[in-house]
Parts: structure tokens; sequence; C-alpha cells
């Protein structure tokens, strides 16, 4: 696999700006002109790709659902997501908005049904989440469309997220993983930030994102440090509005925050590796030690380690580093105390 991947001209991975994701999800309500609101207030923020939740509840839910997501997770996820789903024809005005509005407009399909309607509506790449991960048979009807994936990996290991990109790899080597903890919203010692190394040395190359449900940027900034290309965060135009993922959205100014982030650690990644900058050449005269006297030296005496040390500046004489090739030579001049010695001033046969 290459070092990058690419959404439309968009191109992703560690030579270039970290791409910053606005995930709309369900935060609209259902309500196509909400959704259009709070796609203006992220595009207003510089945001480049939206990204949606395709959910056709009849074709990815049973009835049971409804019982067991009360039972078992105290939530009425069932109801929210027959209510909050947009029909085709919304979802398709929706993403046509986004790209009027010059963004990208990427969803994550719950189901095959959904996938189809994507499809229809020629979606540039896809958002698997993680609880289709170790959907094996959906996972790889997506990557039959040999489109761009991003995969979430939340509630999944090593072993799983291995068997997920050896399905996709059957198909093309556009995909990225994306590390997340499937708690919401995420405290600090459950974002497990380690996990970035670590699926960086299981799947060595691949392009790495984090899907960020914590309540601040924090953990953002420091996957960006840590190198992920990829930083997605739940987005709504107002705190106030009653919803599932209110409380662990990002606003317009965390938005904007987090671009700048981005464009700034992109700016530090840019140049050589370790290397001398132009703009350091002149300090060096400065702030550099060569071999100064510590007494009054006679002509024909040695130079023995207590006739000399290190000062700055280093503008003239020799080298700090060199001190060890004048030791036990012959001075040819007399000198004196506080003296910048020069290779002139010593016999070196």
């Amino acid at each position: 696999m290459g070092n990058y991947i690419q959404i439309g001209n968009r191109k992703i991975g560690p030579d270039y700006e970290p791409l910053i994701i606005a995930e709309i999800a369900t935060n609209h309500y259902g309500d196509l002109q909400i959704a259009k609101d709070i796609v203006d207030v992220a595009h207003s923020a510089g945001i480049e790709v939206i990204k949606h939740q395709t959910h056709i509840p009849e074709k990815e839910l049973t009835p049971l659902a409804k019982e067991i997501f009360v039972e078992s997770i105290n939530s009425d996820l069932y109801d929210w997501t027959i209510k909050c789903s947009l029909n085709e024809d919304d979802e398709r005005a929706l993403k046509e908005y986004v790209e009027r509005e010059g963004m990208i407009f990427i969803s994550a399909p719950f189901s095959f049904e959904a996938v189809d309607r994507l499809e229809r509506m020629h979606i540039p790449a896809y958002r698997i989440s993680s609880t289709q991960m170790n959907n094996f048979p959906l996972v790889e009807y997506i990557a039959s469309k040999r489109k761009p994936i991003l995969l979430s990996t939340g509630m999944n290991d090593i072993p799983n997220i291995r068997k997920a990109i050896d399905v996709i790899k059957k198909y093309h080597d556009q995909y990225a993983i994306m590390h997340c903890t499937n708690i919401y919203p995420t405290p600090p010692d459950k974002v497990s930030l380690s996990a970035i190394d670590e699926l960086r040395k299981a799947f060595p190359g691949v392009v790495l994102g984090l899907s960020d449900h914590t309540l601040n940027n924090n953990s953002s900034y420091a996957a960006m440090t840590l190198g992920v290309s990829i930083i997605e965060k739940h987005f709504t135009d107002s705190k106030n509005r009653i919803d599932q993922d209110a409380e662990w959205s990002m606003t317009k100014p965390e938005a904007m925050e987090l671009i700048s982030f981005s464009k700034e650690i992109d700016a530090m990644k840019k140049g050589k590796k370790k290397t001398i900058l132009k703009e350091e050449k002149d300090k060096m005269e400065v702030y550099f030690n060569t071999i100064v006297t510590t007494r009054k030296i006679r002509k024909g005496s040695i130079i023995t380690r207590d006739k000399i040390t290190t000062k700055g500046p280093n503008k003239l004489g020799i080298k700090a580093e060199d001190m060890y090739k004048i030791l036990w030579k012959k001075v040819n001049k007399d000198i004196e105390e506080n003296y910048h010695i020069d290779w002139d001033d010593i016999d070196m046969d």
C-alpha cells in the first residue's frame, strides 16, 4: 500500500496536512434543513469533509433491536435511528448541498441497501463504522465498489482488524485505519493513544486516523503529534441542540482550532530531516565554543589540558570538538591568557 489515500482531489497521508472530518451523524434529527444549517457552520469553520450516516432502519435492524437496546445499553437508539434517518431524496439533496459548498460528502452505510443508495449517489469514499467493522460480508460489499475506505476500529482488536483489512485488500489498497473508542463520551483514560503506534507496527505504511469522541480537542492534538493523518469528530452548530451526540460534538470554534493546529503541525513536518538550517548558521559563529587558553603559554611549551578550556564565541580559533587533536602539541609563539588558539599557533608535526 502507498503512503497516502485520495478522496476526490484531497490526498491524505503523512506528507499532507491532517484532514479534519466533521461528522454530522444524526445531529439533524432527520430534518434536511437542520442538516444544511449544520453544513453551513462547518463550511464557515473551514471543514473539508462532511461525514454522514446512511440509515435505512428496516434494512439494518429488526424490531427486536428496540428491546435489546433498552435492556442492554439503556438507550432509545432504535427509535432515534428511525426518527433521524434521511430518506434517499433528502440524503441526495444533502450531498449535493455539501458539494456546492466545495466540500466532500462521505457516509457510513449500515446495510447493503444503504451501500446501494450511496452508489446511486456516486459517493467518492466510504466510512465503515466500528459497529460494522466485523460485518465482513458488508465490508466486502463496500470494498467491491473499489472506493477509498475509512475503517473505524472501536470494539475490535488487531486480529479482527486484520481480517477486515484482508477483505478490503482483495479489491484495493485505498483504505485508512481509524483508531476509535466506542464510549460516548470517551474519558481520557480510555482514549488509548498507544494504540496508534500498535496499529502502525501491525499495518506498516497504512494511513492512520482517530475517531475522537472525547469532550475536547486534546486527544486530537496529541494524535496529530503522533502522526495520524485524519481526525474525525462529531459536529454540531449548537451544543444546545437536544440530540444524542451534542455533548461530545465539536462546534465551530473547536473545529477552527483543530484546523489551525493541523496546518501548524503540517508546517512543522516540512523540510529536511535533522540538518543545519540556513537561519542557524549565523548563530553558530556566536554560540558555539572554541579552544581558549586559561593562562599564558610560552613559545615552545607543550599544550596540556590544564592550559586550555572552551569558550565562546565561535568567531575565531579552533573548534571545541578538536580539543584533543592539539593536546601535547607545541605552541610556536607566546600566547596570552583568554586567547582563542588557531591552527597557525601550533606545530602539528
